[in-house]
């Protein structure tokens, strides 16, 4: 029997995780959208403590003020009504065309600016939600080509922007802090801030860098051939582990976003060991959200017939059942 999840287990996931359409590089979605309140009912049903979203999870990148007060509105009754978190808040600054080449490092200033007054509006709504963590995930701050752009002024821009979202935190009073997300590649060939080494390296160069620390993803460290536990150790250890993100990874492929455990188990094994237990010799202890940021996987016929044992009896017997004479017959399963 499966325990089920309490509020005190603080398990918390991404809207963008349960509302995954289930598509990929080469296909289209195969999920229908729910709205974001639907998603939030049903975790709170299951047991979750918390949600997270980025903006754009929630509502339109095109929305206008009106239509973002009411959808937000909307969630926040949810969110009240079922007990529920919103511990963490982020910005999408990766999926419109106009943030291709980046948003905080893009070499077109305009851009960089329009970046930058998306990423402060939701502060704002992050804190209005009660949130404490605001997570910057540069995915789209990179490049294919190192002739692209100047690498000096890459991390001179990356500094200030964060440098400065920072300090509109603290000038507005807000209780926040900031974790950067570091990922090596996808979508762009290279990510600018790739493990949890380089981030700290430079939030050790930030003037506000005492607000920002580490949002570590298990999928991010080790489609780098890295040790996940030991990246949350080394953040721990310099008191920068402000959030996670645990999802499972087999190895060195793109960011398979798989189900906790369900990669290197045991890594999975020594990471919950570290959350849960600490340092053998003591020292700092994680006591965040558990978030969770893994995609559940597109409904296959494999699935749907239920466990490897049940599976081939299954389909293979519903296959080659007849139906009965006043049933439709069911269309062939061969390609």
């Amino acid at each position: 029997m499966v325990r089920k999840p309490t509020k005190e287990d603080k398990f918390s996931f991404g809207l963008w995780t349960v509302g995954w359409l289930a598509a990929d590089p080469f296909g289209d979605t195969t999920r229908t959208a729910l709205k974001p309140w639907e998603y939030a009912e049903k975790l709170a049903e299951l047991g979750a403590w918390g949600i997270t979203f980025h903006d754009n999870d929630v509502f339109p990148f095109d929305a206008t003020d009106a239509e973002r007060a009411e959808i937000v509105g909307k969630l926040k009754d949810t969110v009240d009504a079922t007990g529920l978190t919103i511990e963490m808040v982020t910005t999408n600054t990766f999926t419109h065309p106009i943030f291709k080449d980046g948003g905080l490092t893009n070499n077109d200033r305009s851009i960089r600016r329009f970046g930058l007054r998306k990423i402060l509006r939701n502060v704002d709504l992050a804190a209005e939600l009660g949130a404490t963590t605001f997570v910057m995930w540069g995915g789209r701050e990179g490049a294919e080509y190192d002739s692209s752009k100047d690498l000096g002024a890459v991390f001179d821009r990356y500094k200030e922007g964060l440098d400065t979202v920072a300090q509109y935190i603290k000038d507005q009073g807000y209780n926040l802090r900031i974790g950067l997300e570091p990922k090596p590649n996808e979508p762009r060939g290279d990510i600018f801030l790739p493990t949890v080494g380089h981030a700290l390296a430079l939030i050790a160069e930030l003037d506000n860098g005492d607000i920002v620390g580490l949002n570590p993803e298990v999928g991010h460290e080790q489609m780098a051939g890295l040790n996940y536990t030991h990246a949350l150790a080394q953040a721990l250890n310099a008191g920068k582990l402000f959030h996670i993100d645990l999802n499972g990874q087999k190895g060195l492929k793109y960011d398979q976003d798989l189900v906790f455990g369900h990669g290197d188990l045991l890594s999975a094994f020594f990471t919950v060991d570290l959350l849960v237990n600490g340092f053998p010799g003591g020292g700092p202890r994680y006591e965040g959200p558990i978030h969770f940021d893994y995609k559940p996987r597109a409904p296959t016929a494999s699935t749907a017939c239920g466990s490897p044992r049940q599976r081939t009896w299954r389909c293979t017997s519903s296959s080659r059942r007849r139906p009965a004479p006043s049933a439709p017959t069911r269309p062939s399963r061969r390609p």
